[in-house]
C-alpha cells in the first residue's frame, strides 16, 4: 500500500536550541534564507505525500501561520493537532490517533532527509509494514542506539555510556508505522523522566511483530538538535551551491571565488572579497571591503558594512553588522544590531574544543573552532567581544567595551561595574 501521509513532530521547545528557540520554534529557524521545515515539507511533497498532520505545541501560532501560508495549497490537506501538555514523543502520537490512516510516515521536526533517503524508506515499505531508519555514526552514545539481527529492529539503547554502545547504528527519527502502534503506546507506562517514549512502544512492537532496519547514508540525514548544527545544517546546503550565481549587483572591483549564490536586489561593493560557498540572501548590502569566508549564509535584509569579515557563519535575517566587526563560526539571529567593533572569538588559547551551556549542562561541542550563539533582537556597542561558545539571549543589550565570558538570560541589560567585569539587569 503506498504511503500517502505523514506526521511531523514539531511541538518540543527545543532547549537545546536556545536563545533561538525563544522567539521561534526549532521547525522555523533560519537554513539559507528559509525556515527548516521548508526543507522538510518540500522533500515530503517531492515523495508523493499528499497529506500531512503536524503535532504543534510550543508557539504553536508561528508554525501553523507559517506552514498555511506556504503550504496551504501544496498538499491536499494539512492538519494541526495540539499536543497540550509535553509528556513525551509517544504522548505526542497519541494525540493524532483519530486524524491518520492505517499506515504513514512519522518523522521528527527537527530531522530532514534528503529525498532519496526517503524513497529508500518508502521502497521498503512496500515489503515490510512496520519500519524504523537509522543512519551509522562516530558518536551513537549522543543518540538512541539499535540493537539489530537480520534487518530487524530488537531492541534500542538510549544513550549508553561512551564504549558501551552495541552498535553505532542509530534511530534516525523517521519511521514507517501501522496503526497498531497505538495498541502499543497503550501498553507502555511513562520512562524514567516521565514522559511517554515512542521508542518504548516501538520497542515493545519488535516483541511481537517484525519492525525493519532501514539504513539511509549518514551524508543524507542532518538533525537540528545542538546550537552547532545550524552551521552544520546550513553547511550541508550550502555545498549543493556547485556554481556561481549572481542575481544582485555587484560593483567593480569585487572578487567572487568558487561557488557563490547571490540573491535579487542584494548589493555588493566595491573591495568587497568572497569565497565560496556563500549564499546571500535577497535585499542584503556587503561591503565596502569586507571579507566574506567559506561556509557563511547571509540572510535576507542583512547589513555587512566597512571593513568587516565573516567567516563560516550563521547571520540571519534583518541583522546589521555595520563595520569593522569579526564574526567567525558562529550564529547570529535575526534583528541583530551590532555597535562598531564587535568581535566573536572563536579559539580557546589551549586548543581544547568549545564547550556550551545546553539545558543546563556545559556540553562539549567537539569543535575546536566554534563562536557565539546571539539570540534575536540583540544589540552591542562598540567594542564588545564575545568568548567561545557564549550564548546571547533574545531583546538584550551589551553595553560599550565589555567582554562577555557567561551566558546573557534574554531580556537582560549587561552593564559595567565600577570596578570591572559586567553586572545583569533585567530589561522591562
Amino acid at each position: 500500500m503506498k504511503i500517502s501521509q505523514a506526521v511531523i513532530l514539531a511541538a518540543g521547545k527545543g532547549e537545546r536550541l536556545e536563545p533561538f528557540t525563544y522567539t521561534k520554534p526549532k521547525s522555523l529557524i533560519q537554513v539559507l534564507d528559509k525556515p527548516f521545515i521548508y526543507y522538510v515539507l518540500e522533500n515530503l511533497r517531492a515523495i508523493g505525500i499528499s497529506e500531512v498532520v503536524f503535532v504543534v505545541g510550543y508557539l504553536k501560532d508561528k508554525i501553523t501561520a507559517y506552514v498555511k501560508e506556504n503550504f496551504s495549497n501544496k498538499f491536499s490537506s494539512i492538519k494541526f493537532i495540539d499536543q497540550g501538555e509535553p509528556l513525551g514523543t509517544g504522548h505526542a502520537l497519541k494525540t493524532v490517533r483519530k486524524h491518520v490512516k492505517n499506515r504513514f510516515l512519522l518523522i521528527y521536526g527537527d530531522i530532514y532527509v534528503e529525498i532519496s533517503g526517503l524513497k529508500r524508506i518508502l521502497e521498503f515499505s512496500e515489503k515490510y509494514e512496520n519500519i524504523i531508519a537509522a543512519v551509522e555514526t562516530e558518536r551513537p552514545w549522543d543518540y538512541g542506539v539499535l540493537i539489530e539481527e537480520g534487518g530487524l529492529l530488537k531492541g534500542i539503547v538510549e544513550k549508553p555510556e561512551p564504549g558501551t554502545e552495541p552498535s553505532n547504528i542509530i534511530n534516525a527519527g523517521v519511521y514507517v508505522l501501522s496503526d497498531d502502534i497505538f495498541n502499543y503506546l497503550d501498553k507502555i507506562g511513562t520512562s524514567p523522566r516521565g514522559e511517554i517514549e515512542l521508542t518504548d512502544a516501538i520497542t515493545l512492537m519488535s516483541k511481537s511483530e517484525e519492525v525493519r532496519v532501514v539504513k539511509i547514508g549518514y551524508n543524507k540525514w542532518l538533525e537540528l538538535g545542538r546550537l552547532w548544527d545550524i552551521l552544520d545544517v546550513n553547511k550541508a546546503f550550502l555545498e549543493k551551491i556547485v556554481s556561481q550565481k549572481i542575481l544582485g549587483t555587484v560593483e567593480n572591483n569585487v572578487v567572487i571565488k568558487g561557488p557563490v549564490f547571490i540573491c535579487e536586489g542584494a548589493y555588493v561593493k566595491s573591495g568587497t572579497y568572497i569565497e565560496g560557498p556563500v549564499f546571500i540572501g535577497k535585499g542584503s548590502e556587503i561591503g565596502p571591503n569586507s571579507y566574506i569566508r567559506p561556509y557563511t549564509v547571509i540572510g535576507e535584509h542583512v547589513k555587512i558594512g566597512a571593513s568587516c569579515e565573516i567567516k563560516s557563519s550563521v547571520i540571519m535575517n534583518y541583522t546589521h553588522i555595520p563595520h569593522l566587526s569579526y564574526v567567525g563560526d558562529s550564529v547570529i539571529g535575526e534583528h541583530v544590531n551590532f555597535g562598531a567593533g564587535t568581535i566573536t572569538a572563536n579559539l580557546r588559547f589551549d586548543d581544547v574544543p568549545v564547550k556550551v551551556v545546553l539545558k543546563g549542562a556545559k556540553v562539549s561541542s567537539g569543535r575546536g573552532k566554534l563562536g557565539a550563539f546571539i539570540g534575536d533582537y540583540v544589540k552591542t556597542g562598540v567594542d564588545v567581544m564575545f568568548m567561545p561558545g557564549v550564548k546571547v539571549g533574545a531583546y538584550s543589550w551589551i553595553s560599550p567595551g565589555l567582554v562577555i565570558y557567561d551566558d546573557v538570560p534574554p531580556k537582560t541589560f549587561v552593564k559595567p561595574k565600577e570596578r570591572g567585569g559586567y553586572i545583569f539587569e533585567p530589561l522591562g
